[in-house]
């Protein structure tokens, strides 16, 4: 598309998205302004390229004009929100598939062969509703910890977890903290039920578990989300100083502890917490390390009395059986596991060796992904990060200052990795001409 051309869509699709629009609510009601989301709730102008700009705002676009009334006054009041544009939706925009996909933090060194196996034998059988309760699962993941069945819940992937945890924890109004510019699914679920966020910044790239707590302190809030090893960042902390942040959590205030990549991470990196411990609940995953995340398998956790509160809203049927088979295999298969964690910690070691080849530092990361730090601000790591796409590389990047002067780019093959290689350093010529 020309860029005259493009442009106007841009215009138009932004004129229609601001256009305001009375809600037919039951009562007397002022017109409702649909606004502009936030970058971290659309990654569109702060994060990505032109082609998801324009994607974005026909997707505003559209869902103002497909609004409907007979929804409740807080639904009304919500921005049309995209917490991640998937790669799929930008290669339709720019009309070609991607070279390298590494922006998502998959594993693209894929799952267990026993787990495929496992999924395929399933498929014959798919005409049947899973197990409800993901009976063989949990019990595999209770011996695997060592803890009760009866503390751990399986859903669709970390993000289904979280959404089930607002569910149950936060009405409207209720207070949470997070940090600003961690995982923004968390807020999406947050904002979605109401809830009030209170964010704290980074300090020294590590998401700071200890002003987290301060703010909880403060605002009264009822949950923190703390992730570690940390997302966007790859930072982390060990789990002798999270453990001991315990004891200043106020009363009635519950961490929720992210894991997601604690299988990348050093020795140490996880807590040792008691499983009943009525002031934690952690999630973790097969999406990262164990190469399923389009099974969408996650577990959480934590005390029985807050595990068995699940039941009461989660999607009983939301696991299929091709997946809870994958994710039983993947679990007893730990010598994949250990062979992916050595090339997820080489292909680290890889983007580091790119990084500083081209002048730049890339951060200590005990994740399957790397933050390449562009040295100046978040435009120019803006334009190095379109720039890539534009080459066809799918990479991502931070949305909050400071962190935002990074781009974030997953573990992949030799062959991913050589295409970086390649393109990297072009695509900060062209950000150094267009500063």
């Amino acid at each position: 598309m020309a860029n005259v051309g493009k442009a106007r869509v841009l215009a138009a699709a932004r004129e229609a998205a601001m256009k305001p629009r009375r809600v037919r609510t039951g009562i007397i009601s002022p017109p409702v302004r649909v606004q502009r989301p936030s970058c971290e709730q659309l990654s569109c102008r702060r994060t990505n390229s032109p082609f998801q700009e324009l994607a974005l705002w026909r997707c505003l676009a559209l869902s103002e004009r497909m609004s409907d009334p007979r929804t409740t006054p807080l639904v009304q009041s919500l921005p049309a929100s995209v917490p991640f544009v998937g790669p799929e939706a930008q290669e339709r925009q720019r009309g070609a598939p991607f070279a390298a996909r590494i922006g998502a933090n998959e594993n693209v060194f894929g799952p267990s062969p026993r787990a495929i196996a496992a999924m395929q034998a399933a498929a014959g059988d798919i005409w049947q509703y899973g197990d409800p309760t993901s009976h063989d699962l949990r019990s595999a993941l209770a011996a695997h910890h060592g803890v009760p069945m009866d503390n751990i819940v399986v859903g669709e992937g970390i993000d289904g977890l979280l959404g089930y945890l607002v569910h149950l924890l936060i009405a409207p109004g209720d207070r949470v903290v997070t940090s600003n510019g961690a995982y923004p699914t968390f807020n999406y679920h947050v904002t979605g039920y109401g809830g009030a966020l209170h964010k704290v910044a980074y300090r020294d790239d590590h998401e700071d578990l200890g002003a987290l707590i301060d703010t909880a302190q403060t605002t009264g809030a009822k949950l923190i989300y703390f992730a570690n090893p940390d997302n966007p960042m790859g930072s982390w902390h060990s789990g002798a100083d999270v453990a001991r942040a315990l004891d200043r959590l106020p009363k009635r205030c519950l961490l929720l502890l992210d894991e997601a990549y604690v299988e990348c991470a050093p020795p140490g990196t996880a807590a040792e917490i008691d499983i009943h411990d009525p002031r934690v609940i952690r999630m973790r995953t097969f999406s990262k390390a164990h190469g399923m995340a389009g099974a969408r398998v996650g577990y959480a956790m934590g005390p029985a009395e807050l595990i068995g509160e699940f039941e009461k809203v989660r999607n009983h049927f939301g696991m299929n059986r091709a997946a809870q088979a994958g994710a039983l295999a993947a679990l007893h298969d730990t010598g994949w596991l250990t062979q992916t964690c050595a090339k997820i910690a080489a292909a680290r070691d890889r983007i580091g060796e790119i990084a500083a080849a081209n002048g730049l530092r890339a951060l200590p990361s005990a994740t399957n992904f790397v933050a390449i730090d562009c040295g100046q601000d978040g435009d120019f790591a803006r334009a190095v990060l379109a720039a890539l796409l534009v080459r066809g590389l799918f990479v991502r990047m931070p949305f909050v200052a400071p962190q935002d002067r990074c781009i974030r780019v997953s573990c992949g093959r030799s062959e991913d990795l050589d295409l970086l290689s390649e393109a990297l350093p072009d695509a900060l010529a062209e950000a150094h001409q267009a500063a």
